[in-house]
């Protein structure tokens, strides 16, 4: 790494008194009484460890707030407060402070910080580390005995029902934390960590390898004007020897500079780190009891970074000075952004998720089961090797014992790579297989597979209800056009059947489709009525495996996306299929009883049951 110039350790303490334009408080000493305790613990409850959404609150540099020669800790007191307040409804699981707790490390001080602390004691865990304030400045974690370790070292951070342990000299700790239904490892190092300091550091990555780790320290990334981090002095010596190396180190967090900034840097396994600097000690107020939080969401992949001072926020809008008005939050691009993490992927190199295995035909045969088709071993015979053409005339069986097989054909005289097996598979999909349709039009292109002509699901008209199911992937990119693309369908024409009130009586009775947009299309004729009710999802995702769902009581269709009912569901009678006697088909849909274009991308495992299924019920419960 090109070296960067280094910034200026400027005379902090003047440049607040300059900029704070409000008279300095003499700290109160006041000590957390019951009333107030209950008051700050009222509602709070606890956070749920299982939840894919959680929250982690970062308190960055307090020094002005807790100084023995004036200020007021009255806003860090209210942060700690709001973090208990809150810790239930957003999900709190820890809070991490980043050094400078104080500006002198004095014994009074110390004394008064940990008066402030015990608004979060025993209910939130956290962790405390050093900043260049809180100790000699000149010194690392083999500095010996100070006040700061006798407030905040192991002895404090044992109460902590994270807490993990400590380095022999007490600066250095670290906690797991029980978030999104895993554990998670935070290091709090201290500012100045020694080479003894990062052999114990890497020890505890080494027996926790499984654990993706946030890393926290005091001074590690500066930032310009514009909010770009760049590694200290300190910060190349930590990335150099302990974060690069382990990949484990998704997030870095430290304060000591400012401006607030952000970098990504690329580990030696070839995967990104994420290094924020949050400070807003040159802020009004002496940065006002700023918290930063950290929202972890596993489903969205994301993590919403927010930041804002919870003393300010509980003040009437109206009552407001201006510096308070523009101080309350934070929406810079330093400030308030979001940050894309594929978790699975991020930490596939030390913890790969844990796929569930195939489960037999049998496990997944619910009563009522008409059709079964899947594409491993066990219902296509002489399966090839992965991304290999399967044979036209090959079979796939249907494992209900129903003798409902098909038999895979070519549309068009297209090429064999048309229709290809595939080891790709929906995570919680019962087989680990699929095949892979490649087809399209101008020209015409495809594959199909087709049930017999006297299969018994050619005729059945399921007036007692019914639920299809199968799932998809299709391709990124999405290539092409292939609007109206059908995924399985009964051959014949709607107006065979005698149906005149639909789009086209050249459309088959029964089919699902997608369109243009991507969207899920379900349009089937009732077996009594002339009318085609039509369930219509939102946009598929590309390159993500989806589970589609079609259920009917006997009454209404209902269509479910991953488990999810979509909005889009018709409101009309729909009650059996107008069946023609025709084959059933998977990978194409029938037009005035022609096939033109076949689907484009992957088909897993396809059931059809002849009841209304609950979403329990589904191929993709476990249970």
């Amino acid at each position: 790494m090109v070296d960067e110039p280094q910034p200026r350790d400027f005379g902090r303490r003047t440049l607040l008194q300059a900029a704070i334009g409000a008279p300095v408080v003499v700290a109160s000493t006041t000590v957390l009484n019951g009333a107030e305790a209950n008051a700050a613990a009222a509602g709070s409850g606890k956070a749920d460890p299982r939840s894919p959404r959680f929250t982690v609150a970062v308190l960055p540099d307090t020094q002005y707030l807790i100084d023995e020669g004036g200020s007021d800790h009255e806003p860090v007191r209210e942060t700690l407060r709001y973090l208990v307040r809150q810790r239930k409804s957003d999900n709190i699981v820890f809070m991490a402070q980043i050094g400078d707790v104080t500006e002198h490390g004095s014994e009074q001080e110390m004394r008064l910080a940990d008066q402030v602390f015990r608004a979060i004691d025993g209910k939130l865990p956290y962790s405390v580390l050093t900043g260049n304030h809180d100790v000699p400045s000149d010194t690392d974690d083999q500095r010996g005995p100070t006040p700061y370790l006798r407030t905040f070292g192991p002895a404090r951070s044992a109460r902590m029902s994270t807490y993990g342990g400590s380095s022999p000299d007490g600066y250095n700790s670290y906690h797991m934390i029980d978030a999104g239904g895993r554990q998670w490892l935070l290091l709090a190092l201290d500012w100045r960590v020694s080479e003894q300091g990062m052999r114990w550091a890497q020890q505890v990555i080494d027996r926790h390898r499984t654990l993706p780790a946030i890393l926290t320290t005091h001074d590690l990334v500066w930032a310009d004007e514009a909010g770009s981090a760049r590694l200290s002095g300190h910060g190349q010596r930590l990335w150099d020897g302990l974060i690069r190396r382990n990949d484990q180190i998704f997030l870095t967090i430290n304060g000591h500079y400012w401006p607030p900034g952000r970098t990504t840097l690329t580990n030696d396994h070839g995967n990104p780190v994420h290094l924020h600097l949050t400070n807003y000690q040159d802020r009004y107020y002496g940065g006002a009891g700023m918290v930063r939080l950290y929202s972890f969401d596993l489903a969205r992949n994301v993590v919403d970074v927010e930041t804002f001072s919870p003393w300010l926020l509980a003040r009437r809008p109206q009552d407001r000075t201006t510096l308070e008005a523009e101080t309350v939050e934070l929406t810079g691009d330093a400030d308030r952004f979001s940050v894309e993490v594929d978790f699975d992927q991020r930490f596939a190199g030390f913890a790969p998720p844990a796929a569930p295995p195939a489960r037999p035909a049998d496990a997944v045969l619910p009563r009522g089961t008409v059709a079964y088709w899947r594409f491993d071993r066990s219902g296509l015979a002489g399966t090839p090797a992965d991304g290999a053409p399967l044979l036209a005339g090959a079979v796939a069986r249907d494992l209900s014992g129903n003798g409902n097989d098909l038999t895979a054909r070519r549309l068009h005289s297209s090429p064999a790579e048309v229709l290809t097996w595939s080891a790709e598979h929906h995570v919680a999909q019962p087989a680990h297989a699929s095949l892979r349709f490649d087809g399209g039009r101008n020209p015409d292109r495809g594959a199909v597979l087709r049930t017999a002509a006297r299969a018994p699901i050619n005729s059945m008209t399921f007036e007692s209800g019914y639920t299809i199911e199968t799932f998809l992937k299709l391709p990124d990119p999405f290539e092409g056009d292939h609007a109206f693309m059908g995924v399985l369908s009964w051959e014949g024409r709607s107006g065979d059947a005698g149906k005149t009130a639909g789009w086209s009586q050249d459309e088959p009775t029964c089919s699902l489709n997608i369109s243009g947009e991507r969207f899920v299309q379900y349009v089937v004729y009732p077996k009594h009525r002339d009318a085609d009710p039509t369930s219509w999802s939102h946009a598929l995702p590309v390159g993500r495996w989806t589970h589609i769902a079609v259920v009917n009581d006997g009454r209404r269709t209902t269509m479910y996306v991953d488990g999810s009912k979509i909005a889009r569901n018709p409101a009309e009678e729909s009650k059996g299929i107008a069946t023609l006697g025709k084959p059933f088909a998977l990978g194409g849909t029938q037009f005035a009883e022609r096939y033109g274009q076949g689907f484009y991308g992957w088909i897993g495992d396809t059931r059809i049951v002849s009841r209304a299924l609950r979403p329990e019920e589904f191929m993709t419960s476990l249970r």
